[in-house]
């Protein structure tokens, strides 16, 4: 099995590679890469960041993008917006990079105060009932379930295909916090395993698949091994946020990946079980003091989760 990791686009470099490779990461995921109209330059932006990665033994294995509001909320220049991503995967089949991470929320993710944990680090933090004292409202951005759907059907009905064609699989990551009711003015339509199953039922496709984040299901309060099997045995899951929590839908923490309610070792035997063999991320990792750029939160989630693949994998 193999563990991957994300840097922005301007962070990809020697530095950084090196770090990455010495710390135990396998894969490499660029966010977001740069924006090029055309597919011949777009493709040697990633034939270069493949072979840079490369040369520090990693593979460039994805690239992860949001969706612009043309697309989510159905505006003026959508059809443009989705050229543009369709351009983009047929630039990652020339760069044979097969993956790519996607969302669809009009509204980004929602956090409140954060937490404090072990060793003063900080907690990325959701609680309901403080949200809801003052909570965020974008007139711009409303709009309704069934049109926020619509609009997906009608963005995965043009880009599936050319993602087919590209050898390029799509992985829809969840909302965050997945809540399935309007947040800022919006609905939210990725914020049940139900709800995955109706966008995978709109364009049937092995290349319209998800992003398993543990935490955001463990979120959703469902079992995590149970859900593992669910979408694993579907073949859904492209690659996992192997993170950890503790709280409830309503109100919950993203902790160190050791200290958290959920069984690590029995969801990594859930994805064995699934037949499961792609990449494993940490996503997120709690801030901790005096810690540059997140590094000893990286290299202690990768050993983390290296030891749960060795442990259940071999």
């Amino acid at each position: 099995m193999f563990i991957q990791d994300q840097l922005p686009a301007d962070r990809v470099n020697d530095e950084n590679l090196s770090f990455y490779k010495a710390i135990g990461v396998d894969y490499l995921t660029v966010y977001p890469p740069p924006t090029f109209h055309d597919i011949g330059e777009m493709a040697d932006y990633f034939i270069k960041i493949k072979k840079l990665a490369e040369s520090h033994g990693l593979r460039f294995y994805n690239v992860a993008v949001g969706g612009p509001d043309e697309i989510t909320l159905g505006l003026p220049g959508r059809d443009a917006a989705i050229e543009q991503w369709c351009n983009l995967l047929r630039a990652l089949g020339k760069a044979e990079v097969p993956t790519l991470g996607y969302n669809f929320k009009p509204v980004g993710n929602f956090r409140t105060t954060s937490a404090t944990g072990r060793g003063g680090a900080k907690y990325s933090t959701f609680d309901y009932e403080e949200y809801a004292l003052n909570p965020p409202h974008y007139p711009e951005k409303e709009i309704g379930e069934e049109e926020l759907r619509t609009n997906l059907e009608y963005f995965l009905r043009w880009v599936v295909p050319v993602a087919e064609d590209s050898g390029v699989t799509l992985a829809l990551h969840p909302d965050d916090p997945p809540i399935p009711k309007p947040m800022g003015g919006a609905a939210r339509i990725v914020s049940t395993l139900d709800q995955y199953e109706q966008i995978f039922d709109l364009v049937p496709s092995p290349a319209n698949a998800m992003l398993f984040c543990q935490g955001c299901v463990a979120e959703m309060g469902e079992d995590v091994p149970a859900a593992i099997r669910r979408m694993g045995g579907k073949d859904k899951i492209v690659y996992v946020h192997f993170r950890n929590i503790r709280g409830n839908p309503r109100s919950f923490r993203e902790v160190f990946v050791d200290e958290g309610q959920e069984d690590m070792f029995e969801a990594m035997q859930a994805y064995k079980e699934t037949g499961f063999n792609g990449p494993f991320m940490m996503d997120h990792t709690p801030q901790i003091p005096g810690d540059r750029e997140a590094r000893e939160g990286h290299a202690f989630a990768v050993g983390y989760i290296r030891a749960m693949i060795q442990a259940v994998y071999r």
